[in-house]
């Protein structure tokens, strides 16, 4: 005998991909966003809709080919990614269809169901195409050159709703900007990371806070701040303002240093009492949010954030049913900026919670994926994909329900917005990417090598 069992090498331990656990959970995704449909169409007009078992079996192999995606390029993912991406997209489609019920001459579900059909052909080819996320480290300033060039663009198109944001090209249209932020964060990410050691390196003192070089750290807040510039320009403050926040969130995960966050906080309000101040449409949507009812006071009606506000009053706990609620009294936003309150109105606060808690969810799945990661490009990348989306997620639902100023945002899968979805496809693609190189086991180490023969004989002999 040349080795006891004690000296063998325990096996390597066997990670579960959890691709079961995945498929499950996209079934239950399916069929809550099929009831749904269903209960609106049973609320409105006493009958199943006819179309429910397209709209099912539609969603139903949009899930199934992200599925099979997932389960043949990236068996380690987080398996709860997608399920939660597929839940939130039907919860959209079903919303936007029970609010195209009232305005026959506005039908925008099956554009949105378009547009979702797209983004998951994106996705599919993110996860397919894109082996390691680390490749995208190579193109970070074709990637910032490409997102100033996108938010350029919209400048020299016609404003719509007070925001130079939209490219309108005959009858499509489409909303740059929401490339853009995917582009910013992997510029964002690859800086940080190749420059991480310079910036533990301290420059000047300002007051506690210790800032790096300035040479160092010009390139980025330059472009941090020719992005906002444009912008403001256009009166897209709620994309300035997610910019601000990614750029704030990045460089404090780099560095450590909380002193970035309060440097932030103060940066964020003195710009926002300037613009707030001086922008005449910003200043009326300060106004509104300082006084929602002062138009009812004044007879001229309630306002959109207080219809808002009325539909989410309205909701109570358990809401009034799906199908069953008025949002559609705020306006021409019902389905985009204030889809949300239909959300809260049709479905309460518990249904609320639950859109709520799915959407963070996500974005610690996203974090989770980021920490356990050793290079510090995909650690960065996945924090700032999923910030992006908390981000949209806190702003847009801080604006409707009066907690903050209304700011021109898509909820993330719910609204209406062809951009929007295809972007949030885009950034959950990544972060499938990330999570599988993140939950990938290591390799098997080689058998260990043996004692010398001459050891082993004297072993043998004792």
């Amino acid at each position: 005998m040349t080795a006891t069992t004690a000296d063998a090498r325990p096996p390597a331990l066997r990670l579960p991909k959890r691709r079961g656990v995945e498929l499950s959970l996209l079934i239950g995704a399916v069929l809550i966003s099929v009831y749904g449909y269903a209960a609106v169409g049973l609320a409105r007009n006493n009958a199943v809709p006819p179309d429910v078992a397209g709209y099912g079996a539609g969603l139903g192999l949009l899930a199934l080919l992200a599925h099979l995606a997932v389960r043949f390029r990236a068996p380690f993912a987080d398996p709860l990614l997608l399920p939660i991406a597929v839940l939130l997209n039907g919860l959209g489609l079903v919303l936007i269809y029970r609010l195209d019920l009232e305005t026959p001459r506005d039908q925008a579900a099956t554009t949105q169901l378009i547009w979702s059909t797209l983004g998951v052909a994106f996705f599919i080819a993110v996860v397919v195409m894109l082996r390691d996320h680390r490749v995208l480290q190579r193109y970070a300033y074709l990637s910032v050159a490409a997102a100033l060039v996108l938010m350029i663009v919209p400048i020299f198109f016609p404003a719509v709703n007070g925001a130079k944001i939209w490219i309108r090209i005959g009858g499509l249209s489409f909303q740059p900007g929401e490339f853009a932020k995917i582009l910013l964060a992997v510029f964002f990410a690859a800086y940080l990371a190749a420059n991480r050691n310079a910036l533990a390196y301290t420059g000047r003192r300002i007051w506690k806070l210790q800032l790096p070089t300035g040479r160092v750290l010009g390139p980025i807040v330059a472009i941090w701040l020719l992005s906002v510039g444009v912008l403001v320009l256009e009166r897209d403050l709620g994309t300035s303002l997610l910019f601000f926040g990614l750029f704030v969130i990045m460089l404090y995960v780099a560095t450590g240093r909380t002193g970035w966050i309060a440097v932030g906080l103060l940066l964020a309000a003195a710009g926002a009492f300037a613009v707030g101040s001086f922008e005449p449409h910003v200043h009326s949507r300060v106004e509104d949010w300082l006084d929602p009812y002062a138009t009812i006071d004044a007879g001229e009606g309630p306002s959109q954030l207080a219809q808002s506000l009325f539909a989410f009053a309205a909701g109570g706990m358990l809401g009034t049913g799906l199908g069953l609620g008025h949002s559609i009294l705020i306006g021409f936003a019902a389905k985009s900026d204030f889809i949300l309150a239909t959300a809260g109105e049709e479905l309460g606060l518990a249904g609320l919670t639950a859109i709520f808690l799915l959407y963070a969810l996500l974005v610690a799945r996203g974090f989770r994926a980021g920490l356990a990661l050793r290079d510090p490009f995909g650690r960065l990348l996945s924090i700032g994909l999923a910030s992006i989306l908390a981000l949209q997620v806190f702003v847009i639902a801080g604006g409707v329900m009066g907690l903050i100023p209304l700011t021109g945002m898509a909820m993330p899968f719910l609204a209406q917005g062809g951009s929007s979805v295809v972007t949030n496809w885009i950034i959950v693609a990544l972060l499938i990417r990330v999570s599988d190189v993140a939950r990938t086991p290591d390799p098997p180490a080689g058998p260990s090598p043996g004692p010398p023969a001459g050891e082993t004989a004297a072993e043998e002999a004792r």
